[in-house]
Protein backbone atom coordinates (compact mmCIF):
# COMPACT_ATOMS: atom_id res chain seq x y z
CA UNK A 1 0.00 0.00 0.00
CA UNK A 2 1.06 3.20 -0.48
CA UNK A 3 1.21 6.41 1.34
CA UNK A 4 -1.30 9.12 0.92
CA UNK A 5 0.02 11.77 -0.91
CA UNK A 6 0.04 15.23 0.75
CA UNK A 7 -1.41 16.69 -2.18
CA UNK A 8 -5.04 14.75 -1.08
CA UNK A 9 -4.65 15.82 2.54
CA UNK A 10 -3.90 19.67 0.88
CA UNK A 11 -7.46 19.09 -1.20
CA UNK A 12 -9.33 17.80 1.86
CA UNK A 13 -8.36 20.72 3.81
CA UNK A 14 -8.78 22.80 1.30
CA UNK A 15 -12.39 21.57 1.25
CA UNK A 16 -13.13 22.55 4.58
CA UNK A 17 -14.99 25.48 6.04
CA UNK A 18 -11.99 27.55 7.69
CA UNK A 19 -14.38 29.33 10.59
CA UNK A 20 -15.63 25.88 11.32
CA UNK A 21 -12.12 24.20 11.82
CA UNK A 22 -12.81 21.03 14.71
CA UNK A 23 -9.74 19.69 16.30
CA UNK A 24 -10.13 15.55 16.58
CA UNK A 25 -8.50 13.07 18.94
CA UNK A 26 -8.81 9.56 20.18
CA UNK A 27 -10.49 9.24 23.45
CA UNK A 28 -7.55 8.51 25.43
CA UNK A 29 -4.09 9.32 25.97
CA UNK A 30 -3.83 13.27 25.82
CA UNK A 31 -7.35 13.55 24.52
CA UNK A 32 -8.64 15.84 27.41
CA UNK A 33 -5.38 18.01 27.31
CA UNK A 34 -5.91 18.69 23.48
CA UNK A 35 -9.21 19.32 23.54
CA UNK A 36 -8.97 21.50 26.44
CA UNK A 37 -6.68 23.77 24.76
CA UNK A 38 -8.38 23.72 21.66
CA UNK A 39 -11.29 25.41 23.50
CA UNK A 40 -9.18 28.08 24.80
CA UNK A 41 -8.61 29.21 22.09
CA UNK A 42 -12.47 28.47 19.86
CA UNK A 43 -12.44 25.07 18.17
CA UNK A 44 -15.04 22.79 18.48
CA UNK A 45 -13.67 19.73 19.84
CA UNK A 46 -14.19 15.79 19.25
CA UNK A 47 -13.27 12.50 20.25
CA UNK A 48 -13.30 8.97 18.58
CA UNK A 49 -14.08 7.02 21.58
CA UNK A 50 -14.19 2.96 22.02
CA UNK A 51 -17.14 1.72 23.69
CA UNK A 52 -17.41 1.13 27.09
CA UNK A 53 -14.33 3.35 27.50
CA UNK A 54 -16.37 6.42 26.53
CA UNK A 55 -18.00 7.82 29.72
CA UNK A 56 -15.13 10.08 30.06
CA UNK A 57 -15.35 12.30 27.39
CA UNK A 58 -19.60 11.52 26.47
CA UNK A 59 -20.51 12.24 30.22
CA UNK A 60 -17.50 14.04 32.42
CA UNK A 61 -16.29 16.32 30.34
CA UNK A 62 -18.39 16.81 28.03
CA UNK A 63 -19.13 20.50 27.17
CA UNK A 64 -22.41 21.76 28.68
CA UNK A 65 -24.13 24.65 29.86
CA UNK A 66 -23.86 25.31 33.66
CA UNK A 67 -25.84 27.34 35.90
CA UNK A 68 -24.45 29.57 38.75
CA UNK A 69 -25.54 31.85 40.75
CA UNK A 70 -22.79 34.28 42.64
CA UNK A 71 -23.74 36.45 45.62
CA UNK A 72 -22.82 39.92 44.46
CA UNK A 73 -25.38 39.02 41.24
CA UNK A 74 -28.03 37.56 42.05
CA UNK A 75 -29.86 36.93 38.82
CA UNK A 76 -28.94 33.85 37.04
CA UNK A 77 -26.14 32.93 34.58
CA UNK A 78 -24.89 30.13 32.12
CA UNK A 79 -21.10 29.44 31.74
CA UNK A 80 -20.05 26.55 29.78
CA UNK A 81 -18.05 24.17 31.18
CA UNK A 82 -16.22 20.41 29.98
CA UNK A 83 -14.04 20.20 26.85
CA UNK A 84 -15.63 17.81 24.87
CA UNK A 85 -18.17 19.34 22.13
CA UNK A 86 -18.87 15.60 20.50
CA UNK A 87 -17.73 12.37 20.02
CA UNK A 88 -17.73 9.40 17.39
CA UNK A 89 -18.37 6.00 19.24
CA UNK A 90 -16.99 2.70 17.25
CA UNK A 91 -16.65 -0.65 18.25
CA UNK A 92 -12.77 -0.40 18.82
CA UNK A 93 -10.31 2.08 18.48
CA UNK A 94 -8.81 0.80 15.17
CA UNK A 95 -12.65 1.44 13.23
CA UNK A 96 -11.25 4.91 12.81
CA UNK A 97 -9.88 4.14 9.81
CA UNK A 98 -13.45 3.30 8.09
CA UNK A 99 -14.36 5.11 5.72
CA UNK A 100 -18.07 5.86 6.93
CA UNK A 101 -15.84 7.24 10.50
CA UNK A 102 -13.22 9.07 8.24
CA UNK A 103 -16.84 10.58 6.18
CA UNK A 104 -17.83 11.95 9.97
CA UNK A 105 -14.21 13.46 10.90
CA UNK A 106 -13.98 15.09 7.22
CA UNK A 107 -17.89 16.66 7.79
CA UNK A 108 -16.91 18.13 11.28
CA UNK A 109 -13.41 19.62 9.32
CA UNK A 110 -11.65 17.39 11.45
CA UNK A 111 -7.64 18.77 12.47
CA UNK A 112 -6.61 15.15 14.02
CA UNK A 113 -3.78 15.46 16.55
CA UNK A 114 -2.39 11.88 16.90
CA UNK A 115 -1.07 10.51 19.71
CA UNK A 116 0.15 7.04 20.84
CA UNK A 117 -3.21 6.02 21.44
CA UNK A 118 -4.03 6.09 17.94
CA UNK A 119 -1.03 3.93 16.58
CA UNK A 120 -1.11 1.29 19.14
CA UNK A 121 -4.59 0.89 18.10
CA UNK A 122 -4.69 1.35 14.34
CA UNK A 123 -2.18 -0.48 11.82
CA UNK A 124 0.52 1.38 10.87
CA UNK A 125 0.17 0.69 7.30
CA UNK A 126 -3.64 1.50 6.90
CA UNK A 127 -3.05 5.59 8.67
CA UNK A 128 -0.49 5.89 5.80
CA UNK A 129 -2.63 4.54 2.88
CA UNK A 130 -6.15 4.63 4.27
CA UNK A 131 -7.02 7.67 6.72
CA UNK A 132 -8.19 10.43 4.77
CA UNK A 133 -8.00 12.74 7.16
CA UNK A 134 -5.24 15.88 7.98
CA UNK A 135 -3.10 14.59 10.86
CA UNK A 136 -1.89 18.12 12.68
CA UNK A 137 2.11 16.73 12.52
CA UNK A 138 4.35 13.75 10.36
CA UNK A 139 2.39 10.57 10.02
CA UNK A 140 5.16 8.62 8.27
CA UNK A 141 7.63 8.76 11.49
CA UNK A 142 5.45 7.61 14.39
CA UNK A 143 6.19 4.37 13.20
CA UNK A 144 10.11 5.03 13.98
CA UNK A 145 9.59 4.54 17.28
CA UNK A 146 9.23 1.08 17.24
CA UNK A 147 12.38 -0.87 17.50
CA UNK A 148 12.56 -3.52 15.08
CA UNK A 149 11.36 -1.03 11.96
CA UNK A 150 14.42 0.16 9.30
CA UNK A 151 15.80 3.26 10.59
CA UNK A 152 14.29 3.65 13.84
CA UNK A 153 14.85 6.30 16.62
CA UNK A 154 17.94 4.47 17.47
CA UNK A 155 19.43 5.57 14.30
CA UNK A 156 18.12 8.88 14.01
CA UNK A 157 19.56 9.36 17.61
CA UNK A 158 23.14 8.17 16.44
CA UNK A 159 22.73 10.31 13.16
CA UNK A 160 21.95 13.57 14.93
CA UNK A 161 24.93 12.74 17.78
CA UNK A 162 22.74 12.33 20.92
CA UNK A 163 24.12 9.66 23.22
CA UNK A 164 21.68 6.85 23.71
CA UNK A 165 22.57 3.71 25.93
CA UNK A 166 25.05 0.82 23.95
CA UNK A 167 22.76 -1.44 22.32
CA UNK A 168 23.74 -5.63 22.65
CA UNK A 169 22.78 -7.58 19.94
CA UNK A 170 22.55 -10.87 21.52
CA UNK A 171 22.80 -11.81 25.07
CA UNK A 172 25.89 -13.48 24.69
CA UNK A 173 27.48 -9.98 24.10
CA UNK A 174 26.07 -8.77 27.87
CA UNK A 175 29.08 -7.36 29.81
CA UNK A 176 27.72 -5.24 32.06
CA UNK A 177 24.49 -4.34 33.78
CA UNK A 178 21.56 -4.16 30.95
CA UNK A 179 18.31 -3.47 31.27
CA UNK A 180 15.72 -5.66 28.63
CA UNK A 181 13.17 -4.48 27.26
CA UNK A 182 10.52 -6.83 25.90
CA UNK A 183 6.79 -6.67 24.92
CA UNK A 184 3.97 -8.33 27.16
CA UNK A 185 2.21 -10.87 26.08
CA UNK A 186 -1.50 -9.27 27.93
CA UNK A 187 -0.76 -5.56 26.62
CA UNK A 188 1.75 -6.15 23.62
CA UNK A 189 1.98 -2.29 23.60
CA UNK A 190 3.95 -2.58 26.88
CA UNK A 191 7.10 -3.60 27.85
CA UNK A 192 8.40 -5.72 30.58
CA UNK A 193 11.90 -4.44 31.81
CA UNK A 194 14.14 -7.06 33.32
CA UNK A 195 17.60 -6.25 34.46
CA UNK A 196 20.51 -8.42 33.78
CA UNK A 197 24.42 -8.30 34.30
CA UNK A 198 25.57 -11.43 32.66
CA UNK A 199 24.36 -14.17 29.76
CA UNK A 200 23.48 -16.55 32.15
CA UNK A 201 21.54 -13.52 34.04
CA UNK A 202 19.80 -12.75 31.05
CA UNK A 203 18.58 -16.59 30.80
CA UNK A 204 17.47 -17.07 34.06
CA UNK A 205 15.72 -14.06 34.36
CA UNK A 206 13.66 -14.50 31.11
CA UNK A 207 13.51 -17.76 31.47
CA UNK A 208 10.99 -16.75 34.61
CA UNK A 209 9.28 -13.99 32.99
CA UNK A 210 8.09 -16.83 29.85
CA UNK A 211 7.28 -19.63 32.92
CA UNK A 212 4.70 -16.71 34.47
CA UNK A 213 3.34 -15.82 31.37
CA UNK A 214 4.56 -12.17 31.66
CA UNK A 215 6.35 -11.97 28.11
CA UNK A 216 6.68 -15.06 25.93
CA UNK A 217 9.97 -16.12 23.19
CA UNK A 218 8.72 -14.59 20.50
CA UNK A 219 8.18 -11.18 22.10
CA UNK A 220 11.83 -11.79 23.75
CA UNK A 221 13.44 -12.50 20.42
CA UNK A 222 12.54 -9.23 19.62
CA UNK A 223 13.52 -7.65 22.68
CA UNK A 224 16.23 -4.86 22.78
CA UNK A 225 18.47 -5.13 25.65
CA UNK A 226 20.62 -2.06 26.41
CA UNK A 227 23.19 -0.47 28.87
CA UNK A 228 21.70 0.17 32.26
CA UNK A 229 22.25 3.72 32.83
CA UNK A 230 21.54 5.60 36.50
CA UNK A 231 20.81 8.77 36.45
CA UNK A 232 18.08 11.60 37.36
CA UNK A 233 15.62 10.63 34.86
CA UNK A 234 13.77 13.23 32.72
CA UNK A 235 11.66 13.68 29.89
CA UNK A 236 12.41 16.50 27.75
CA UNK A 237 9.07 18.08 25.85
CA UNK A 238 9.52 19.81 22.97
CA UNK A 239 7.38 21.96 20.57
CA UNK A 240 8.21 23.01 17.13
CA UNK A 241 6.72 25.60 15.11
CA UNK A 242 6.75 25.59 11.49
CA UNK A 243 4.94 28.91 11.47
CA UNK A 244 7.52 30.85 13.61
CA UNK A 245 10.28 28.08 12.44
CA UNK A 246 11.20 27.97 16.07
CA UNK A 247 12.04 25.28 18.88
CA UNK A 248 10.42 25.71 21.98
CA UNK A 249 10.81 23.31 26.04
CA UNK A 250 7.22 23.11 26.68
CA UNK A 251 7.91 21.63 30.05
CA UNK A 252 9.59 18.29 31.73
CA UNK A 253 8.47 15.64 33.65
CA UNK A 254 9.20 12.26 34.38
CA UNK A 255 7.01 8.95 34.87
CA UNK A 256 4.92 7.08 37.30
CA UNK A 257 4.84 3.35 36.89
CA UNK A 258 3.89 0.58 38.10
CA UNK A 259 4.52 -1.50 40.65
CA UNK A 260 7.89 0.07 40.78
CA UNK A 261 6.82 3.24 42.21
CA UNK A 262 5.22 1.28 44.76
CA UNK A 263 8.25 -0.61 45.73
CA UNK A 264 10.22 2.68 45.61
CA UNK A 265 8.10 3.82 48.75
CA UNK A 266 8.77 1.00 50.76
CA UNK A 267 11.73 1.04 53.53
CA UNK A 268 14.33 -1.05 52.18
CA UNK A 269 13.73 -4.25 54.63
CA UNK A 270 10.41 -4.04 53.27
CA UNK A 271 11.66 -4.18 49.49
CA UNK A 272 14.21 -7.01 50.10
CA UNK A 273 11.02 -8.75 51.49
CA UNK A 274 8.80 -7.47 49.03
CA UNK A 275 11.18 -8.94 46.31
CA UNK A 276 11.11 -12.30 47.17
CA UNK A 277 7.66 -12.35 46.19
CA UNK A 278 7.17 -10.46 43.00
CA UNK A 279 8.89 -8.74 40.22
CA UNK A 280 9.27 -4.58 39.58
CA UNK A 281 7.42 -3.62 36.27
CA UNK A 282 7.81 -0.84 35.00
CA UNK A 283 4.33 -0.16 33.60
CA UNK A 284 3.75 3.79 32.56
CA UNK A 285 -0.02 4.99 34.50
CA UNK A 286 1.10 8.37 34.59
CA UNK A 287 3.92 11.53 35.12
CA UNK A 288 5.02 13.74 37.29
CA UNK A 289 6.54 17.56 36.61
CA UNK A 290 9.69 18.10 37.82
CA UNK A 291 12.31 21.06 36.47
CA UNK A 292 15.97 20.88 35.72
CA UNK A 293 18.68 23.23 36.13
CA UNK A 294 19.02 26.01 33.68
CA UNK A 295 22.82 24.41 32.95
CA UNK A 296 21.29 21.87 31.31
CA UNK A 297 19.09 23.57 29.00
CA UNK A 298 21.51 24.83 26.64
CA UNK A 299 22.19 20.55 26.39
CA UNK A 300 18.65 19.97 25.98
CA UNK A 301 17.99 22.61 23.19
CA UNK A 302 20.80 21.49 21.38
CA UNK A 303 19.79 17.68 21.40
CA UNK A 304 16.07 18.75 20.33
CA UNK A 305 17.99 20.73 17.36
CA UNK A 306 20.00 18.50 15.84
CA UNK A 307 17.00 15.91 16.18
CA UNK A 308 14.58 18.09 14.59
CA UNK A 309 17.26 18.93 11.49
CA UNK A 310 17.99 15.23 11.17
CA UNK A 311 14.38 14.10 10.69
CA UNK A 312 13.82 17.10 8.33
CA UNK A 313 17.03 15.53 6.29
CA UNK A 314 15.79 11.83 7.15
CA UNK A 315 11.99 12.42 6.27
CA UNK A 316 10.90 15.61 5.03
CA UNK A 317 8.97 17.53 6.18
CA UNK A 318 10.38 16.16 9.56
CA UNK A 319 8.76 16.79 13.12
CA UNK A 320 5.56 18.95 13.38
CA UNK A 321 4.67 20.45 16.34
CA UNK A 322 5.06 17.99 19.61
CA UNK A 323 8.09 15.37 20.09
CA UNK A 324 10.21 14.23 23.16
CA UNK A 325 13.64 12.87 24.04
CA UNK A 326 12.93 10.72 27.10
CA UNK A 327 16.00 9.87 28.82
CA UNK A 328 18.52 10.55 32.17
CA UNK A 329 20.93 13.62 33.10
CA UNK A 330 23.81 11.25 34.05
CA UNK A 331 27.53 12.50 35.41
CA UNK A 332 30.59 11.55 34.13
CA UNK A 333 33.85 12.63 34.98
CA UNK A 334 32.59 16.10 36.19
CA UNK A 335 30.20 16.82 33.90
CA UNK A 336 26.60 15.91 33.19
CA UNK A 337 25.50 14.53 29.83
CA UNK A 338 22.02 13.79 28.84
CA UNK A 339 21.38 10.19 27.41
CA UNK A 340 18.09 9.03 26.23
CA UNK A 341 16.20 6.23 25.95
CA UNK A 342 13.13 6.61 23.79
CA UNK A 343 11.65 9.03 21.55
CA UNK A 344 8.11 10.20 21.52
CA UNK A 345 7.30 11.51 17.73
CA UNK A 346 4.32 12.89 18.57
CA UNK A 347 2.41 14.47 21.25
CA UNK A 348 3.88 13.16 24.61
CA UNK A 349 1.21 11.43 27.12
CA UNK A 350 2.12 14.08 30.26
CA UNK A 351 -0.33 17.17 30.56
CA UNK A 352 1.32 18.17 33.26
CA UNK A 353 4.54 19.83 31.11
CA UNK A 354 2.36 23.56 31.97
CA UNK A 355 3.09 23.10 35.54
CA UNK A 356 6.76 23.30 34.77
CA UNK A 357 7.97 26.99 34.00
CA UNK A 358 9.58 26.92 30.79
CA UNK A 359 6.61 27.81 28.42
CA UNK A 360 5.73 30.66 31.13
CA UNK A 361 9.29 31.70 30.31
CA UNK A 362 8.53 32.36 27.16
CA UNK A 363 4.85 33.26 26.80
CA UNK A 364 4.05 34.76 30.11
CA UNK A 365 2.47 32.05 31.39
CA UNK A 366 2.45 28.55 31.20
CA UNK A 367 0.88 26.82 28.55
CA UNK A 368 -0.38 23.17 28.08
CA UNK A 369 0.27 21.21 24.82
CA UNK A 370 -2.73 21.40 23.71
CA UNK A 371 -2.96 25.04 23.85
CA UNK A 372 -0.22 25.19 22.08
CA UNK A 373 -1.01 23.31 18.80
CA UNK A 374 -4.25 25.18 19.17
CA UNK A 375 -2.37 28.34 18.78
CA UNK A 376 -0.45 27.18 16.01
CA UNK A 377 -3.43 25.50 14.27
CA UNK A 378 -4.88 29.67 14.81
CA UNK A 379 -1.70 30.92 13.64
CA UNK A 380 -0.98 29.27 10.50
CA UNK A 381 -5.23 29.90 9.64
CA UNK A 382 -4.69 33.41 9.58
CA UNK A 383 -1.55 32.81 7.98
CA UNK A 384 -3.20 30.90 5.35
CA UNK A 385 -0.24 28.16 6.33
CA UNK A 386 -2.23 25.54 7.30
CA UNK A 387 -0.71 23.24 4.78
CA UNK A 388 2.52 23.63 6.58
CA UNK A 389 1.18 21.74 9.94
CA UNK A 390 -0.82 18.60 8.04
CA UNK A 391 0.29 15.28 6.53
Amino acid sequence: MSAISHQLILETLNGYDPDKITIGVLGGHSALDVCHGAKKLGFKTLAVCQKGREHTYKKYFKTRADIDVHPDQPETWKSVKGCIDDIILVDNFGDIVNEDIQEKLRKHNTIFVHNRYFWVYCDFAKVESDFKVPIFGTRNMLKLEERDVEKNQYYLLEQAGIRFPKIYNNPEEIDRMVLVKVNEVARTYERAFFVAATPEDYYTKSKELIEAGIINQEGLDRAVIEEFVVGAHVNFNYFYSPVSEELELMGTDIRRQTNLDGILRLTAPEQIEVLKYMKPRMIENGHMTCTVKESILEKAFKAGEAFLKLTREENPPGIIGPFALQGAVITEDGHEEIVIFDVSMRIPGSPGTRFTPYSGYLYGNSISYGERIAMEIAQAKKKNLLELLVT
